[in-house]
């Protein structure tokens, strides 16, 4: 497979997110979801919906958003609808829940080692394309969070999300965490369901990660530790596999204090195995050419 393309820019600002996209010299086509992270009460390093603002409003985007599969603020539909609003999300966009009444769709996953199927909000069938906006960060199980985790665990429903951590065995999200699996079966099934999401769209997606705010932790932390690195810049391509690597290169290379903390917390959850086993699963490629702007 030859390499991809994955576009940098040093500055961060909400214009220059919409220049990056830009870059990749497509129009995403019909309705278009915008994966965001919406951020659990309390936490203080999510991107914020007025950053968001002029991309998503360039693709005239929906934000949505699916519920999560541990305690806090968006584990229910009430509960999260509450947090999206406290967070001003549906200030400036129009939100979709998209697991917020069921039931799930399941869609395919072709050669999964763990998972034969993935479980999606039923309101991903109203979109025909997706724009993954993802914050690059640390992430407590992963290791990492970045356009491979919004596709996997961000875009699954709660039991989806469930279903994943479990690699497989269970889609209760209140009996999940009494019998987690291999640490690397869940990598895997995290690398394998979002394969299933690049398919569904049918090459209709793109991806730009945002290398700020720089946690350890994720936005799915209600007490999360505050950034340990500089902020590195914006980064987009068409392959979620090549971003993310290009990500965990930008740290790596970087002369910044904090990434032997950042990187501690990757290299203890074995997060790049993620990474080497979608780029096994052939939906991209971690061979890229990073094309400085």
């Amino acid at each position: 497979m030859e390499k991809s393309k994955v576009y940098f820019c040093r500055e961060i600002t909400p214009e220059n997110v919409v220049k990056m996209y830009k870059m990749l010299g497509v129009q995403l086509p019909g309705r278009i979801a915008v994966k965001v992270h919406s951020g659990e009460e309390g936490n203080q390093n999510y991107l914020r919906p007025e950053f968001m603002k002029p991309i998503v409003d360039f693709v005239n985007g929906t934000i949505v958003e699916c519920n999560t599969a541990y305690d806090g603020e968006r584990n229910t539909s009430e509960k999260h609808l509450k947090t999206i609003e406290r967070h001003s999300w549906n200030k400036y966009f129009n939100v979709d829940l998209m697991d917020k009444e069921g039931p799930d769709i399941s869609i395919p996953i072709e050669n999964g080692k763990h998972l034969k199927e993935n479980f999606l909000g039923k309101n991903i069938k109203n979109y025909d394309s997706m724009l993954v906006l993802s914050h690059f960060k640390g992430h407590p199980m992963g290791g990492f969070g970045g356009a491979l985790k919004q596709l996997s665990i961000g875009c699954a429903s709660s039991a989806g999300k469930a279903w994943i951590h479990s690699a497989g065995t269970n889609k209760d999200q209140y009996t999940l965490w009494d019998n987690l699996p291999k640490q690397d079966d869940f990598l895997e099934s995290m690398a394998e369901s979002a394969g299933s999401v690049v398919k569904f769209f049918k090459g209709n997606i793109a991806f730009i990660n945002i290398m700020a705010n720089m946690s350890v932790d994720c936005d799915c932390c209600a007490v999360a530790e505050d950034p340990c690195m500089e902020d590195i810049g914006i980064l987009s391509s068409l392959d979620p596999i090549a971003i993310d690597q290009a990500c965990i290169d930008l740290v790596k290379k970087s002369n910044d204090q904090g990434k032997e903390h950042f990187l501690e917390r990757v290299n203890s959850r074995h997060g790049t195995h993620t990474i080497d086993y979608a780029n096994n699963l052939g939906y991209g490629t971690k061979e890229y050419e990073l094309i400085i702007i």
